[in-house]
């Protein structure tokens, strides 16, 4: 009885540890909503290029800042709306928003994140930019691996295959749009489901 409540003891012990080091009140619908937000900024980008630019982008053309600034959009709804949505369960959930975790969290997250951007923005300016859908799932997915471990770990799983997605996009430049919108829109979608009925019902 007493080696039955010891190992009890432990395992408590170690559920505490993991917590304080871990953030885990990302929200899953976080994930969803920001799918959704990307599949519909990628249509109506879609459409624009289709429809009044040929079906082809020109760095100085009113029709890429537009897309750049959809882009903007989208990243901004995300980002808005994840951290609503993961403030309302930590406060449910009687946890702090903001602590040393989640600045570890933060910071792990943006430097590679910060980093990818402004090698894109180089590329873009040297008129390079069949690979930008890959390189954005690149170092996006890295952001996510490189966040993991001080969050839910399962993060990594979407990081990894955002990064086999982005190698496959600059593999295959033609179609790096449609990967885009398979990394950024569907499996956001898939993801934030899957983290909403694994944690957020519980």
């Amino acid at each position: 009885m007493e080696s039955k409540d010891y190992l009890k003891d432990i395992s408590e012990i170690k559920n505490m540890m993991n917590k304080s080091s871990r953030f885990i009140s990302l929200s899953g619908l976080s994930g969803i909503m920001a799918g959704l937000y990307a599949l519909i900024g990628a249509a109506i980008a879609y459409y624009l290029v289709m429809n009044f630019s040929y079906g082809t982008l020109m760095l100085d053309g009113q029709i890429f800042r537009l897309c750049v600034f959809i882009l903007l959009m989208v990243a901004l709804l995300s980002i808005v709306t994840g951290i609503v949505l993961t403030t309302r369960k930590a406060k449910k959930h009687g946890a702090k928003i903001w602590d040393a975790t989640s600045k570890r969290l933060v910071i792990n997250f943006l430097i590679p994140l910060i980093a990818g951007g402004l090698y894109i923005l180089i590329i873009l300016g040297q008129e390079k930019y069949g690979q930008t859908g890959g390189l954005m799932l690149i170092f996006y997915g890295l952001a996510l691996v490189n966040a993991s471990k001080y969050s839910i770990g399962d993060i990594r799983y979407l990081g990894f295959i955002q990064i086999i997605l982005g190698l496959i996009a600059t593999l295959f430049p033609g179609y790096g749009f449609w990967l885009w919108v398979l990394g950024f829109g569907v499996m956001h979608i898939i993801y934030g489901t899957w983290m909403h009925f694994k944690y957020d019902l519980k």
